[in-house]
């Protein structure tokens, strides 16, 4: 079944422009981070030990670590669906879609802070399950855990693939399996450390790409040029075909109830994507410890804008030039199909900018799906790694082994994710319906999983079966409304809004039934929380040896060593991070308040519908929002890193023109951030690293 047969009389781009995108831009970021990881071995001494691939050292800078969480919060998904909504309800969609994705950014920065509080040396969360649960625990979590990554996997690659072949022809397996080959190879050769890097560069090119779209669509377009002219459109466009379920008809109202199921829906689901994506575990474990809170709520703020501008811009543009001679589908609106394959974007980008757009927009594409793939490559290696080879095959295992498990682990589950996204097209199952159905399938294990770090009252029991339990809870609501509401269970009839609301609301909420019950019944834990502590980071000794006896360049090796910390550091630590976990509950508080609360449902309530002038203000106050993400994530990580970088390229040319080769340094430079301690080695140190 092909998710794109509108698209088939229309394929902008050549088959072999997709490629290129595809195969050419995914080998240079692979070369792109092979150079970077011998210019930081060279140039710094950075040695990669099994702690630096999977942890960046735990010293990862506040604008990476918010870059890092837009870039990997930016799915296909973000973008395409985002649209599909906007094209669907108006211009809630997008607002809905953004509020709804945002506050769970915003809410795992209190997370995250509580994480290093409580296991400073953990690498995965999934340790941290076993460490206070034991096996039984673990292992519901971890099949939790994996489940997450699957779905979010799935979804980047069958929203990339459907783009990929709508815009150039490119057979949907073949897009599918091509696509995480880069991916791949960056991965392994930096680590989670490719993925910080990476993911940054990824992000400025998908924020340039939304204001080309954006400019287009509002101030250069001959078909529309203007917010004013959009919303002439708009409404020429409910007279046409109004919505059912919004005020009066309206594209141009708040008032959606379509909207508002789907507002539901994506809160819901999207807890479970981030509170049990590992991914996001990683970067709270990488970032340092005072970097960690503002990481997260520059990240998640500056992500708000790319959705809500992004759907604003396409999803409106598609609704006010279907009309139009220029728009693919002409003179027929788009199908149902189409929409929930993800192609509102790639046909608006069509219709402002010909091939200039579909060529943007495969790049758009491109990088999101590979900024985020990256981020569950990592997310499961680490899984892989630490959770289930360490723990259950070889605890012994060296730090050199634990590498190779986690280059291995990054092979075997792209392929078996470009398979099972292969399987999931023929199926006739969408990057959407994935989407909706997520929340379904994972968001009773969130509850019981914020509860392992805030509650130290929530037993095992309780830990281990509330997911379970809700789980089933969910399946039934989903296949009984389902069923109720249509008579047969097929994919259009379960991926509807109504059945997908029910097993969405059920999985959320069902363990605040489940969780109290069973504590209460086998008894409360009265945790410690001791046994987190006492998580050991990987044994890298026989890396660190290598590497100091092997050394090319008289660069010293520096290496992220275990060290003990004093009393005194470890509590004025522990003092930073309380202070920090107490400001995160309140400032994520009141965020999530305003922006699910405060801002939307007033708006909601009157059912008003935007005029020309409060449209075009709605409109530059996005544009303005994305300017103050482009600060955020794009400048602000350059100048935190203006030091290394500079040293680096300074090296780099006293090395090329033979004045100067790399000097010995002490300490760490730390090519995430600033640097922190050098200096030149004395001859006689220099001689002990040679022989040793």
């Amino acid at each position: 079944m092909s998710d794109t047969a509108g698209a088939a009389a229309y394929v902008p781009l050549s088959q072999g422009f997709g490629y290129g995108i595809i195969l050419g831009l995914g080998f240079a970021f692979a070369l792109g981070m092979i150079g970077t990881t011998w210019a930081l071995k060279r140039y710094h001494g950075e040695v990669q030990t099994s702690e630096a691939f999977s942890t960046a050292g735990r010293t990862v800078k506040s604008g990476l670590v918010a870059a890092a969480v837009v870039s990997s919060w930016t799915w296909a998904a973000t973008l395409l669906q985002s649209s599909g909504v906007a094209y669907s309800y108006g211009v809630s969609g997008p607002f809905w879609y953004a509020s709804g994705a945002t506050v769970q950014i915003l809410l795992f920065a209190t997370l995250a802070i509580e994480l290093k509080r409580r296991a400073p040396n953990a690498h995965t969360f999934l340790e941290v399950i076993k460490a206070r649960y034991g096996v039984v625990t673990h292992i519901v979590f971890l099949i939790f855990g994996l489940m997450t990554n699957i779905l979010v996997t799935a979804m980047l690659l069958t929203g990339g693939s459907a783009v990929a072949s709508s815009l150039c022809g490119v057979p949907t397996a073949a897009a599918c399996f091509l696509l995480p080959v880069g991916v791949v190879l960056y991965t392994m050769f930096g680590g989670i450390k490719a993925t910080f890097l990476t993911d940054y560069v990824h992000t400025v090119i998908i924020l340039i790409i939304i204001f080309v779209f954006a400019f287009s669509a509002y101030a250069t377009n001959e078909n529309a040029g203007s917010p004013g002219k959009v919303w002439e459109l708009l409404v020429d466009a409910a007279k046409r075909h109004p919505v059912h379920g919004n005020h009066e008809g309206s594209y141009l109202t708040m008032q959606s109830r379509e909207g508002a199921i789907f507002f539901v829906i994506n809160i819901v689901g999207n807890f479970g994507t981030v509170f049990l994506d590992n991914g996001y575990y990683n970067k709270a474990i990488a970032a340092s410890p005072v970097d960690a809170l503002p990481g997260y709520v520059m990240g998640g703020l500056s992500w708000f804008a790319i959705p809500w501008l992004c759907a604003t811009t396409m999803g409106l543009a598609a609704l006010a030039l279907e009309s139009n001679p220029v728009f693919p589908t002409f003179p027929n609106r788009m199908t149902h199909e189409e929409v929930s394959a993800g192609l509102v974007l790639p046909y608006a980008a069509v219709a402002l900018l010909g091939k200039g757009g579909a060529s943007a927009t495969l790049l758009l594409i491109f990088m999101a799906v590979t900024s985020a793939s990256s981020a569950e490559l990592i997310a499961v290696s680490s899984i892989w790694t630490y959770d289930i080879y360490q723990t259950y095959i070889n605890p012994k295992a060296s730090g050199k082994f634990l590498i190779r498990m986690s280059h291995v682990s990054c092979i075997v589950y792209a392929i078996i994710l470009a398979g099972f996204s292969t399987g999931l097209f023929y199926a006739g199952v969408s990057m959407g319906y994935l989407y909706l159905l997520m929340g379904c399938i994972i968001s009773s294990a969130v509850i019981p999983a914020t509860l392992t770090l805030m509650w130290k009252g929530q037993n095992w029991q309780a830990a281990a079966g509330a997911p379970v339990l809700g789980f089933a809870c969910a399946l039934v609501a989903w296949l009984v409304t389902a069923k109720k509401e249509c008579g047969v269970l097929n994919v259009d009839c379960t991926g509807s809004n109504n059945p997908m609301l029910a097993g969405n609301v059920t999985a959320l909420l069902s363990p605040l039934i489940f969780v109290p019950l069973l504590t209460f019944a086998f008894g409360q834990q009265n945790y410690d929380w001791q046994s987190m502590k006492n998580i050991r980071k990987g044994d890298d000794t026989e890396i660190i040896r290598r590497a100091s006896v092997s050394v090319e360049s008289d660069v010293v090796p520096t290496v992220e060593s275990p060290r003990t910390e004093t009393a005194e550091e470890e509590a004025a630590e522990q003092k930073k991070l309380k202070k920090a976990a107490v400001i995160a509950r309140s400032l994520t508080a009141f965020m999530t308040i305003a922006l699910l609360v405060l801002w939307p449902m007033p708006m909601y309530g009157s059912g008003y519908i935007f005029s020309k002038k409060f449209f075009t203000g709605w409109v530059v106050v996005g544009i303005l929002w994305l300017f103050c993400s482009t600060f955020a994530v794009g400048l602000f990580p350059l100048w935190q890193g203006r030091k290394t970088m500079a040293h680096t390229v300074k090296s780099i040319i006293l090395d090329i023109s033979g004045k100067k080769h790399p000097a010995s340094i002490h300490g760490r430079v730390n090519a995430l951030g600033d640097e922190e301690t050098s200096g030149v080695a004395t001859p006689e140190e220099k001689t002990a690293v040679k022989t040793e």
